[in-house]
């Protein structure tokens, strides 16, 4: 079992979110649009935990793809269909990447999904 240095805890927003605000999705193929990258360095044995919401402003339910770290199939795609204007629906419930590994999306029809989440940051500490 891990522990968390949790006095070294940091909530923050997305890294591609302008002051916090959702992250549309423009892309609608790989490379997809930029959500997060994580921290850059595992020589610190930081963590980012991440947590993405969707919502879907069309009136048709949308297919995304995060790329979770890369964009090889199936082995860093997570694809799941949003459903039509239903407020907020969890994508990525809270889990770890680090050492510069980005977050990317794409969707099926383009500018009508919005990413909303943040980070939680700290530190490994042993097993």
């Amino acid at each position: 079992m891990h522990k968390y240095d949790l006095r070294d805890f940091k909530k923050r927003s997305l890294s591609a979110s302008t002051d916090g605000r959702g992250i549309k999705i423009g892309a609608t193929a790989t490379p997809g649009t930029l959500i997060h990258t994580a921290l850059d360095s595992a020589a610190v044995n930081e963590w980012d935990e991440i947590t993405l919401r969707a919502v879907n402003t069309s009136a048709s339910p949308v297919k995304l793809t995060i790329e979770w770290g890369g964009a090889i199939s199936p082995d860093d795609l997570i694809e799941l269909t949003i459903p039509t204007e239903s407020g907020f629906t969890d994508v990525i419930p809270g889990h770890v990447l680090q050492n510069g590994a980005e977050v990317r999306a794409f969707a099926a029809t383009a500018d009508v999904i919005v990413i909303h989440g943040y980070v939680n940051r700290y530190k490994l500490i042993g097993n």
